[in-house]
């Protein structure tokens, strides 16, 4: 019979993570693994890469702020009044005036009655869609929405109902057949963070009145680029549908990519926002982000408002390169926007394209699934407003040189 000691030694002598290593070898012969990049000292479009200047067209700070003075010095400010960490939740002790001011801000921007701060905007969605769906609810979601509503739709206990890509008649076919469901919620990017292209939301907006649904939409890659004010796409649809502001129940946004901070946010009446504090996990139970964040947001959304041009300047520029690279034969898919996805299909020729831009002094990044679905691996061009028109005609310059030379490749 074995000793303690024996049995101990045979019942620990494999690894349980041994696992990991095939699993990691086999998304190598995928190509689908990803590596830490070396890391930056800060944002900007022209930065430092490992001792080499690259001109960047990888990042979500589409308005140029996060590297801008104003946010520093007013995060520099809030920390000397009102210190860093927070010590607990907001429902606790954590909540800052400064946050209070950001969500009384966020409400007024976003027009909405109150306003609700989140660690991340992951947390937002993955907090939020669990608070408004439960078990005998039904949720309806795009099939290109973010991993981050993805996953709060499946943390709901919530039937999913998943519709092609901006498919208003198959959304419409499955919300006529969801009659027996206490609640139905419909929720969107607004702008889609792979395909660069808008959700219908006056279509969707329709839809949702005529089958007593909610409608929440996630802004997160429009909020200050899109709309006259820079609230993001509802505001952008409102021009010619003044309804629409009324018909968009939930708003999520983020404070981590145009606005140059970090955070998310959720904006809607006051009893939504009350609901939420009481209901949203994420937000009951994680600690409240430093205060000096809010106070950079702040200064962010001032900057949105007093400086319109930098999303005029950008949204034309996006415009205009996305004309050219379609001239050149490239697949911009359906984009509308800032991002320009370039889709070649295959992860191999996604990696080999943007090493060989890496070589001429350019960030583009490679996306591969699971950001995208299988076949639709892609170059993701994300321009900032501090993208000049040189560094826009070098790019021009070295894609005309790898554009395709058929239809497929």
């Amino acid at each position: 019979m074995n000793s303690p000691a024996t049995s101990l030694r045979s019942t620990t002598s494999t690894d349980p993570l041994k696992w990991i290593d095939d699993d990691l070898a086999e998304l190598q012969r995928m190509q689908l693994c990803r590596r830490l990049p070396h890391p930056l000292a800060s944002q900007g479009a022209v930065v430092d890469y490992d001792g080499r200047q690259l001109i960047n067209f990888a990042s979500n700070d589409y308005l140029s702020l996060a590297a801008d003075l104003r946010l520093i010095e007013a995060a520099k400010a809030t920390c000397d009044q009102e210190g860093f960490g927070r010590g607990a939740s907001p429902l606790i002790c954590g909540r800052a005036p400064a946050h209070d001011s950001l969500e009384r801000r966020l409400a007024e921007f976003e027009g909405t009655e109150a306003a609700l701060l989140f660690p991340t905007g992951f947390a937002a969605n993955a907090g939020t869609i669990p608070a408004l769906a439960d078990r005998g609810d039904a949720i309806f979601g795009d099939a290109k929405n973010h991993a981050s509503i993805i996953d709060g739709c499946r943390l709901s206990r919530a039937e999913k109902h998943v519709y092609p890509h901006t498919d208003t008649r198959v959304l419409e076919e499955l919300l006529r057949a969801a009659g027996g469901y206490r609640r139905r919620l419909i929720v969107t990017d607004t702008l889609f963070s792979m395909d660069g292209d808008l959700a219908p939301l006056p279509r969707l907006a329709e839809l949702a009145a005529q089958y007593d649904a909610m409608l929440m939409v996630d802004e997160a890659h429009a909020t200050g680029v899109f709309g006259e004010q820079g609230r993001g796409v509802v505001e952008h649809f409102s021009q010619h549908h003044p309804d629409l502001h009324q018909q968009v129940h939930i708003r999520v946004g983020t404070l981590s990519k145009a606005l140059g901070a970090a955070g998310g946010f959720v904006c809607g009446t006051s009893a939504l926002i009350e609901w939420l504090a009481n209901r949203a996990r994420t937000y009951v139970f994680s600690t409240a982000q430093p205060a000096a964040i809010s106070a950079a947001a702040i200064a962010a959304l001032d900057i949105v408002s007093a400086e319109p041009e930098r999303r005029a300047e950008l949204l034309t520029f996006a415009n205009e390169l996305r004309q050219q690279l379609g001239r050149q034969g490239w697949d911009t898919c359906a984009s509308a926007s800032q991002i320009i996805p370039l889709r070649v299909g295959s992860p191999d020729r996604a990696l080999q394209l943007a090493d060989e831009l890496l070589e001429q002094g350019l960030w583009v990044p490679a996306i591969r699934p699971p950001s995208v679905p299988a076949g639709e691996s892609l170059l993701r061009l994300s321009l900032t407003a501090a993208h000049s028109g040189a560094m826009i005609e070098r790019l021009i310059e070295a894609l005309s040189k790898l554009r395709p030379q058929t239809a497929a490749w």
